[in-house]
């Protein structure tokens, strides 16, 4: 008993340890390939375990080191913006990720059932092992309005299998990479050799041609760029709502800008660039609308809208100048209708679930601004100097779904403004800009990302970084950026295709199972 005791505690730590390594396969380092083998880990342990508990507890465990080093920059806001001590915001951390483990856990405990009674309990099906897989992170994406950050598709975004983001998404990559890693698992099994290494051989030939399908892409560059200024005011998470901070902050943006007015065909300012609510600062934004139109440019910022009438706040973006090229003056005023209300909100920071009772239980539950309306799922893309800009706030830009639901054939450019400052220095906005650039790579679309103090970067249609702004300082991003035509396969058929084929094989499984 103390020899299985023993086994059972080096497997956890062993997996643990393999899903932590996971971080290092994300931006800032982009380790692409060890994911292959921190999965291909374990499925080993997935074909010895004896019943579904312990595949669960497998999962579990991979899903603890995955997530607690993976998304640990999210206790940088808690810890200095939460009101918490040290312990409380510890344990509210360890739920997060506790929480977050379940679905590695739930999509192991389902792949070692679907694999049961087909005269082989040692080994798991890479292809039905990716299916479960896919689908478990599906509901992590949807669940409690989801978190699909760093779905393992995103360790591919500049490399590997990133080829295949025009035609699978990352979700379509995510397959293919767990099928790839249980293909892996597989040499290490008894039997045949065929069986073993066949799974193996078709996984590396997929990785291998991925890159010749680049030209079949189905999006070119075209003959049309466009001179974008964006602007990074770095202010201090701790002044940002400070009622004497707000006229300071608005005009600090405003002298960044000045200077780069001449030229710029779209300006944009980060999420909340403006932290007076809108109704309040219609003296300010006349202002800006006129100068964004006298200087031929259309100014795109982030803005809190407050109805007094109905207590009702949203996170909006808004154009001021130029909605079209020949507008006769600017088109701005309070209330018209191409805006963007962010419709992904955040748990705790933008919504509080439970709120009559949360609240009460700690500051973190209390903040300023945490209780948004949602804005609808689908939204006219916002119309700047005669160009359609999809929009997405913060990590609204993690939900490539919606993005697809918002992509029109009159599409240029999409955006997405954030403020990560609460995160602080930490590998959270790295992976933030990782993720925008596999939206460039899915859509075959240049994606603009403002933020309050970095990563403020200009993305290709292709997914490269064009111009990144240093983190924590005050600057501003002049950038030409090429426009791109056509329409990827993705853009088309979105994640169908490929959750019709896993509903497919988890019948099949089912049915062998039952067998």
């Amino acid at each position: 008993m103390a020899t299985v005791t023993a086994k059972t505690a080096f497997a956890a730590l062993l997996l643990s340890g393999a899903g932590a390594l996971n971080t290092l396969a994300f931006a800032p380092l982009t380790l692409w390939w060890l994911p292959f083998f921190t999965l291909a880990l374990l499925v080993m342990v997935l074909n010895h375990v004896s019943n579904w508990r312990q595949a669960a507890l497998a999962g579990f465990c991979y899903g603890l080191g995955w997530f607690g080093v993976g998304i640990s920059w999210v206790h940088v806001s808690i810890d200095q913006f939460g009101g918490l001590p040290l312990v409380a915001s510890l344990g509210l951390m360890a739920l997060l990720v506790g929480y977050l483990a379940l679905f590695p856990a739930l999509a192991a405990w389902l792949s070692y059932r679907l694999s049961a009674g087909r005269g082989d309990k040692s080994g798991i099906s890479a292809l039905t092992f990716a299916a479960c897989w896919v689908m478990v992170e599906w509901l992590r994406s949807y669940l409690l309005t989801g978190f699909p950050w760093l779905s393992l598709g995103y360790s591919q975004t500049s490399a590997g299998l990133a080829d295949l983001a025009p035609f699978i998404g990352e979700t379509g990559i995510t397959f293919i990479l767990t099928a790839s890693a249980a293909a892996l698992a597989r040499l290490y099994q008894s039997g045949p050799i065929l069986p073993r290494v066949g799974p193996a051989v078709s996984a590396a030939v997929m990785i291998a041609i991925a890159p010749l399908l680049a030209p079949l892409k189905g999006w070119h560059y075209s003959e049309q760029s466009v001179n974008v200024v964006m602007v990074q005011g770095n202010i201090k998470q701790e002044l940002r709502w400070q009622p004497e901070q707000e006229w300071p902050t608005m005009l600090k943006y405003l002298d960044l800008t000045r200077p780069h007015f001449a030229g710029a065909e779209i300006v944009i300012w980060p999420e909340a660039a403006i932290p007076q609510l809108e109704p309040l600062a219609e003296a300010f934004l006349d202002n800006l609308n006129r100068a964004a139109f006298y200087n031929d440019a259309a100014l795109i910022t982030g803005i809190l809208d407050y109805n007094l009438k109905t207590e009702q706040a949203w996170n909006n973006l808004i154009v001021l100048g130029k909605d079209t090229a020949d507008a006769s003056e600017g088109q701005y005023f309070y209330g018209h209708a191409n805006r963007f209300s962010k419709h992904h909100l955040l748990p705790i920071g933008e919504f509080v679930p439970f709120e009559n009772w949360l609240r009460a239980l700690a500051p973190i539950f209390d903040l300023p601004m945490s209780s948004f309306s949602r804005g609808s799922y689908i939204q006219p893309n916002l119309l700047a100097n005669d160009y359609h800009l999809l929009s997405a706030i913060c990590f609204e830009i993690a939900f490539p779904r919606q993005i697809r639901a918002n992509f029109t054939a009159d599409t240029d450019f999409i955006l997405t403004v954030s403020n990560d400052a609460w995160f602080g220095d930490s590998i959270g906005p790295h992976q933030h800009l990782q993720i925008a650039q596999m939206r460039a790579r899915e859509f075959g679309k240049p994606v603009l990302r403002a933020t309050n103090n970095g990563i403020t970067a200009t993305i290709n249609a292709d997914g490269s970084v064009r111009q990144r702004l240093p983190q924590f300082s005050e600057a501003v991003l002049h950038d030409t950026v090429p426009l791109s035509k056509g329409s990827t396969w993705y853009s088309r058929f979105g994640d169908w295709p490929l959750a019709g084929l896993c509903l497919l094989l988890l019948a099949l499984a089912g049915l062998r199972t039952r067998r």
